[in-house]
């Protein structure tokens, strides 16, 4: 039996469950990796596979869960993801969205489609290569160009999702744009997240949504649509139906009624992408999983604040 009585006071809940499957990734993003800083995985044990779906069995049960995605690091470093997959749709929740960077998204597409997967988003923050190697710091963006290809072709869901840093890529929008709109796939252009190293040093490369849609609307007509509850993104439409969205968590925050839960790969909680302590769930009876939720949920805030704890740990 679902509960329905974890609900704050603004009626937000919990019904997207973000899975970091791990805190490695195979690229260093700038807006990610603090620069000349190697990375190495947590130094704690990471959750195994029936670990992982142990908790998110208990949490199902508390709240009802929609929505699995699954992020990182890179996601697509956890050896037995096909494997953990399965699992979740077995437990009854069928809406099972992947986050990556695409890399090795290619030779892992048929395993992770036949356990379930359906929705993709990859990440690709420039068309340029020697603008997407200064930003990834990997040579080899055709890896990622062909990982949409085939994502597209296998029959995914698939969303880009652009990171926009100023004078770094901002001059890659127009182009990425028309990339996804010759593909008629949805691209979301994200601002500059005050998250890790950048918690107190986000403004240099800050660009935000008002200049992103001046920037596009300077080359087509495009109208803003209303956001669904919980989105992330607010979405605009051009006048030839091709749909776009910004995630703008400092000039239009969706906190009123963000639905998202976050589960890290050492079985923390964390009710806000902002809060700066997880809440340990990983062996957890019933009664201190509700509180360890109330808890949670308690974190939300009503406007995004940041964090210190890198994205790559709590789930990008």
């Amino acid at each position: 039996m679902h509960s329905t009585l974890i609900k704050d006071s603004f009626g937000r809940e919990f019904k997207t469950l973000r899975v970091s499957l791990t805190s490695l990734c195979n690229m260093a993003c700038v807006y990610c990796v603090t620069p000349g800083v190697v990375q190495t995985e947590n130094k704690q044990t990471v959750l195994t596979t029936a670990e992982y779906l142990s908790i998110i069995k208990k949490i199902h049960e508390q709240v009802g869960l929609k929505t699995i995605r699954l992020t990182g690091g890179e996601p697509l470093l956890f050896n037995e993801i096909s494997t953990l997959i399965k699992g979740i749709v077995e437990l009854g929740i069928t809406d099972i969205k992947l986050t990556t960077n695409g890399l090795r998204l290619s030779a892992m597409l048929d395993d992770l489609v036949d356990a379930g997967l359906r929705s993709v988003n990859i990440s690709l923050d420039a068309l340029d290569p020697t603008v997407f190697r200064s930003i990834t710091k990997v040579h080899n963006i055709r890896l990622v160009l062909d990982a949409i290809e085939n994502a597209i072709a296998k029959g995914l869901e698939v969303k880009i999702n652009t990171v926009v840093l100023r004078g770094v890529n901002d001059h890659q929008i127009i182009p990425l744009f028309e990339y996804a709109s010759s593909r008629n796939i949805s691209i979301r252009f994200l601002e500059l997240m005050k998250m890790g190293y950048l918690h107190y040093n986000e403004t240099d490369h800050f660009y935000g949504m008002d200049e992103i849609v001046e920037k596009i609307s300077s080359v087509t007509t495009i109208a803003k649509m209303e956001r669904a509850g919980s989105n992330t993104a607010t979405y605009w439409q051009t006048s030839k139906g091709m749909v776009f969205g910004i995630i703008a968590n400092e000039s239009e925050p969706f906190c009123s009624d963000c639905n998202r839960l976050r589960l890290d790969s050492l079985g923390k909680i964390y009710g806000c992408i902002s809060a700066a302590e997880g809440i340990d769930v990983k062996t957890s009876a019933d009664a201190f999983l509700t509180e360890a939720l109330e808890t949670a949920l308690a974190q939300k805030q009503d406007h995004f604040t940041g964090s210190e704890i890198s994205m790559k740990y709590i789930g990008g």
